[in-house]
């Protein structure tokens, strides 16, 4: 009998769909307010999750669907910032 660890399924905050949890990218609310992107899953905080596409970050930002989840508004340039992060690492 094979024993398989299950990995866990998360919602992408932009288009709705359900992903394995690595295949996904958490966006991160931490403890002092700072928003950013964790690529490892492991950062503390309050955590979204988003494709590893940027039109679902853009999809997310117009339906203020972060800001929900993350139960803080997000002021512009982090969304910014979250885009370039997105582009930058290829992903």
């Amino acid at each position: 009998m094979e024993s398989r660890k299950k990995i866990p399924l998360r919602r992408c905050s932009g288009c709705g769909e359900r992903f394995e949890k690595p295949c996904l990218v958490r966006v991160v609310r931490s403890p002092e307010g700072e928003i950013s992107l964790d690529f490892t899953g492991k950062k503390p905080g309050r955590g979204a999750y988003l494709c590893k596409n940027p039109a679902c970050l853009k999809k997310a930002r117009r339906a203020r669907r972060l800001e929900q989840n993350l139960e803080c508004a997000i002021p512009d340039e982090v969304y910014v910032a979250l885009e370039g992060e997105l582009t930058d690492r290829g992903v």
